[in-house]
């Protein structure tokens, strides 16, 4: 199945000159939502303890990937969101700062996490859940993602750790 075709272009989103990658036709395919799990599940990343995923729309892959899996999912939130005792890794956008949390004791040290999102582009939130995750003393098994945009530097600013996407947009 190619999961690409399920994409859709928007032009000027969330702003002009921005060409959004929609995920909602392949959030909509049930067949291609099996299919994306199956991928993701099949990452080759040694034995994993929890995966993690980032608000919101990693959480749509993380928890059903954690299911299928058969491990804990662990939710990477913003700022107040969370109601337990949380660590915080603030990071750099574009145009200012922002942050995500966890819980306080969401990663044992030691446990293999596998952090989700859909769609990695610049890799400022996916780097700030590492540092969350490490500094919890687990340990990044991998970073997956379902889109890559490969022309930004997502994948270089996560180094060393492992990268995978299902969808490499050049």
């Amino acid at each position: 199945m190619d999961l690409a075709k399920l994409l859709r272009d928007v032009p000027d989103f969330p702003k002009p000159g921005i060409l959004f990658k929609d995920i909602t036709p392949l959030l909509a395919d049930p067949a291609a939502m099996r299919e994306t799990i199956a991928r993701l599940a099949r990452l080759d990343c040694g034995r994993i303890d929890k995966v993690a995923a980032i608000e919101s729309r990693g959480f749509l892959f993380g928890v059903p990937l954690a299911l299928q899996l058969g491990v804990g999912f662990v939710p990477v939130r913003k700022p107040g969101k969370l109601p337990w005792k949380t660590s915080r890794v603030e990071y750099v956008l574009e145009y200012g700062t922002d942050a995500v949390e966890i819980h306080q004791d969401a990663v044992r040290s030691g446990e293999r996490v596998l952090l989700v999102d859909d769609l990695l582009a610049t890799g400022g939130t996916m780097g700030a859940a590492c540092q969350l995750i490490e500094g919890c003393g687990g340990v990044v098994a991998a970073c997956a993602f379902v889109v890559e945009l490969c022309f930004l530097p997502g994948r270089q600013r996560l180094a060393p750790r492992r990268v995978d996407s299902l969808i490499q947009v050049r």
